[in-house]
């Protein structure tokens, strides 16, 4: 059988290269994977499998041609908050492979926000026609039980991703923060600055090395760079393309601080005290599914000193995910690595 992988794939984001990643290892073996990425060449030789260009048409009409199976990997593909544009690319895609007789996965999916109308009866569509269908969230199990859609639900893939140690990471000085900030409206220059002298604050606080980790260059790495004068000779910019050797940044850290849905999973995962700034509900879902500490940013304390106490709070008295948590949502995780075997039959 070959499946034809449709996700935010070869756009250097660190979560999505997570997802494909973790799909791969949850494939059956006897499935061949081809993928739609942004960077074709670059995720062939990453994961030795085939992939083309995701908006070369004619190529994707091959591709489809040319699979028995179609496949949404995981994460917010369906929401129209960021763009109004991505999820009619998703939902036709998904659309073709219906009309074609495919089987049809959504897997790991966080659906939404759908604010249109246009794109939340789209939604509804697909996801009434898939063969399988699994979710990473209660929100987006209760949008598909209001839809009267069978699904499956359990936490994010990426906490069964396996991970690889990092090279360079154990010649840095502990204790080690992880740091993930990203370009986004509600994070303003004043607010950078605030969370800039507040991180300056922790770090003499703490006496701890600063790692600073863009997970998507293209957004994260010009936030990294501006922040890391302020912080000189106690922090590194690390910036790592293999989701698995990502992951394991986090082996050797204390806690992590971070925007990136992905590096606060990654962190739990790997036993990390966590932080939460969220720009998104999808974090705000975890914060509360972890019960992990955190503020929106767009109600980010005006007060540095604020900030900085409650990292020195968390950090000296912030408890880690125990052994026996991190096992459940990992051995729970890989029920999405059941619906790929008993859809993909």
């Amino acid at each position: 059988m070959r499946a034809l992988l449709s996700g935010y794939y070869g756009q250097g984001n660190g979560g999505d290269e997570a997802l494909l990643a973790t799909l791969l290892q949850m494939l059956p073996s006897s499935v061949t994977p081809m993928v739609l990425s942004g960077n074709p060449e670059e995720t062939q030789r990453r994961y030795n499998v085939e992939a083309c260009e995701r908006k070369a048409f004619n190529s994707v009409m091959q591709a489809l041609s040319s699979c028995d199976a179609f496949i949404w990997g995981g994460g917010s593909l369906i929401q129209d908050a960021t763009s109004a544009i991505s999820p009619f690319y998703y939902t036709g895609l998904m659309t073709i492979a219906q009309k074609k007789g495919m089987k049809t996965i959504a897997w790991a999916q966080g659906i939404g926000p759908l604010k249109r109308n246009a794109t939340r009866w789209l939604a509804r569509q697909n996801f009434s026609g898939c063969t399988s269908i699994s979710v990473r969230d209660r929100v987006s199990a209760a949008l598909l039980q209001e839809w009267d859609i069978p699904h499956t639900l359990a936490p994010d893939p990426v906490w069964a991703l396996e991970s690889q140690s990092t090279p360079g990471i154990w010649d840095t000085p502990a204790p080690r923060v992880a740091v993930t900030l990203r370009a986004h409206p509600e994070l303003t220059s004043t607010r950078l600055g605030n969370l800039t002298k507040a991180l300056v604050d922790f770090q003499k606080a703490t006496k701890s090395f600063m790692l600073l980790i863009p997970f998507q260059k293209s957004k994260d790495l010009s936030i990294a760079q501006a922040i890391q004068p302020a912080l000189k000779d106690v922090s590194k910019i690390v910036t790592v393309q293999d989701p698995t050797v990502l992951k394991g940044v986090y082996r050797g850290v204390e806690m992590a601080i971070g925007m990136r849905l992905h590096s606060l999973i990654m962190a739990a995962s790997e036993g990390c005290r966590c932080f939460a700034l969220s720009y998104d509900p999808k974090i705000n879902r975890l914060m509360e599914e972890l019960e992990m500490p955190g503020w929106d940013i767009d109600n980010l304390p005006d007060d540095a000193n604020m900030m900085s106490t409650a990292w020195i709070e968390h950090f000296a008295n912030g408890e880690a995910l125990s052994e026996d948590r991190i096992k459940f949502f990992t051995d729970r995780a890989l029920i999405h690595k059941e619906i790929l075997q008993q859809a993909l039959i």
